[in-house]
């Protein structure tokens, strides 16, 4: 068994191949380590992977269609997880270039790449951002997801269309999963935890959008991990006529307001924020809320991790990974 893993050198990416390699999966990772943020923490994560026998890393662009090839044609792959994308969903408003590039030439490039070497399975990340501007909740993958309020979410959601047509004319098997604000060891300093952790520990203000009137449905990463890892031998059937493609949402089903979520930093940090209340963002959503219970049913596994937990555990790596507050 030898796993793909795009964007290796990314928060979910490196998570899930250190769960890979623990348990002697032979992983191969892949990753541009552009500089959208710190190179020196994707850097610090590989140096983790590197520990592992298992493990062999290779800087190879998503976007190079060639490059892509020829590792495909030389590693006999048996399931490919495919998390490298540009994230972010406020700089896609002013770099929709890179968006189109990565998340979306990339994919198509992957996708040719298990038409030309067929997988077992094709693991892919989709979003949450793909509900966009719907009012209905908790979001369900049967829902009609046609208003995309950013271009990350557009490009997420025609990831699912492409993959759902590549499914159908050669019979990739294919799952892609819709996260949901995922967090914790090792995330990335784009994300809210982090900039909140940052601007405390430095006594300066966070910035809190819309009032704090925001709920989001708070992912741990291990629960993520979990996921994946009993997801990758269970690709859908193939069925004859029916596209062996299906979508889950990853999420732990409950939401928690972003004041609340505060709370619990400040407790495992001891220290009180000073709060900067702003408007709503462009391409902000108010609240997202995931229903799983297709993906419980499919692996039989639920999100364990509470907030309260998750938000420790971060704070206790942030301090360890950058001492003397030097981040």
């Amino acid at each position: 068994m030898t796993v793909l893993i795009t964007g290796v050198a990314g928060f979910i990416g490196f998570h899930v191949a250190r769960r890979l390699c623990g348990l002697g999966v032979q992983v191969i990772g892949i990753d541009n380590l552009n500089d959208y943020y710190s190179v020196e923490l994707k850097s610090a994560r590989l140096a983790q992977l590197g520990n592992f026998s298992s493990f062999q890393f290779q800087p190879i662009d998503i976007v190079d269609p060639g490059s892509l090839l020829d590792l495909f044609s030389t590693s006999g792959f048996s399931e490919v997880i495919h998390l490298a994308a540009q994230a972010g969903v406020r700089y896609s408003i002013d770099n929709p270039g890179v968006y189109a590039q990565a998340n979306l030439v990339g994919f198509l490039n992957v996708l040719e790449a298990c038409r030309a070497y067929p997988v077992n399975h094709l693991v892919y990340a989709s979003s949450s951002s793909v509900y966009g501007a719907n009012t209905k909740m908790p979001f369900a993958v049967e829902d009609a997801v046609e208003q995309p309020v950013s271009l990350y979410a557009a490009t997420k959601r025609a990831n699912e269309l492409m993959a759902y047509s590549y499914s159908h004319l050669y019979r990739i098997r294919a799952t892609g999963l819709r996260f949901f604000t995922v967090y914790g060891p090792w995330g990335r300093p784009d994300m809210a935890l982090f900039k909140f952790t940052r601007a405390i520990l430095h006594g300066e203000p966070i910035d809190i959008y819309n009032d704090g009137e925001m709920a989001r449905d708070f992912t741990y990463i291990d629960d993520i991990v979990e996921s994946i890892t009993r997801l990758l031998p269970r690709p859908p059937p193939l069925i004859d006529g029916v596209a062996p493609c299906q979508l889950f949402n990853i999420g732990r089903g409950k939401p928690v307001k972003l004041l609340d979520f505060i709370l619990c930093l400040e407790s495992a940090l001891g220290v009180q924020a000073k709060r900067n209340y702003l408007p709503l963002q462009a391409g902000d959503v108010l609240q997202t809320w995931a229903d799983v219970s297709g993906l419980a049913q499919w692996i039989d596994f639920s999100p364990q991790v509470s907030v309260e937990q998750g938000v420790a555990e971060f704070a206790r790596w942030y301090r360890n990974f950058y001492p003397a507050k030097q981040a």
